[in-house]
């Protein structure tokens, strides 16, 4: 369980660059080493840095297979909905097969829905018991909440489910499922992307704080694999070690 990897850019847009840098680095490595890229996309800052830089990229787009890290159980035609955002605003930049994207089932209620997650999972993570993502691409929240974990939240414990339902979510819409830590934190690399002096306060307290509860974003650590912050000065504008 490493510790995090931290890397400071001057500007929002700089940390755009790199992150889609990273992402498309270790596609490319993957899909040389094994011929497929594993990876899960947030919404968000996330959605709008990949979003803006993941066209200009060189790669072989029929070799990744894309899952979300969570996702509202709302309609697609939603604004809430992560899965349209990359669709409107990726897909249809990029020659990704939509096959090959796997958005969530909002048509059945939202415990069937994390059932039927599971299985489009384990569709692609045909042998791993817990998938082990090439990428996962995190955002965290004012509340330090990542994916749909949130602090103080039963599933924050969850050590079974590889993804989960959740319908009392603190912040709304209330119905989601999200991917759990056994799964966040089996991934090859788990990466998050922050910027802006008002997220200075909170990435201090989950980078450094180690005093009470571990907030959902600290206990991202995956155990055979890195975890990675990309920030600019503002976000990280109150970390004491940077």
């Amino acid at each position: 369980m490493a510790a995090p990897i931290i890397e400071v850019f001057s500007t929002e847009e700089e940390v755009s660059q790199k992150l889609c840098q990273l992402v498309v680095t270790r596609a490319n490595a993957a899909i040389e080493s094994k011929g497929l890229f594993t990876v899960g996309f947030s919404g968000g800052s996330a959605a709008k840095f990949l979003c803006s830089g993941l066209p200009k990229c060189n790669t072989d787009w029929s070799k990744w297979r894309v899952f979300f890290c969570d996702e509202r159980h709302v309609p697609f035609d939603d604004p809430e909905c992560t899965f349209a955002i990359y669709k409107e605003n990726l897909l249809s930049k990029v020659p990704l097969p939509e096959v090959n994207v796997f958005p969530l089932n909002p048509d059945i209620s939202v415990e069937e829905a994390a059932e039927d997650y599971v299985r489009k999972l384990y569709s692609v993570f045909t042998t791993d018991p817990v998938p082990r993502f090439d990428v996962l691409v995190l955002g965290m929240g004012p509340d330090g909440h990542t994916c749909s974990l949130f602090p103080g939240h039963p599933l924050l414990k969850e050590t079974n489910q590889i993804a989960a339902a959740i319908s009392d979510s603190p912040k709304p819409p209330p119905k989601r499922v999200t991917l759990t830590f056994p799964t966040i934190n089996n991934a090859k690399c788990a990466v998050f992307a922050s910027c802006g002096s008002a997220k200075a306060d909170i990435v201090q307290k989950v980078l450094e704080d180690t005093s009470g509860e571990l907030l959902p974003a600290a206990r991202v650590r995956p155990a055979k694999g890195e975890v990675i912050w990309f920030l600019d000065k503002g976000a990280a504008s109150k970390l004491k070690k940077v």
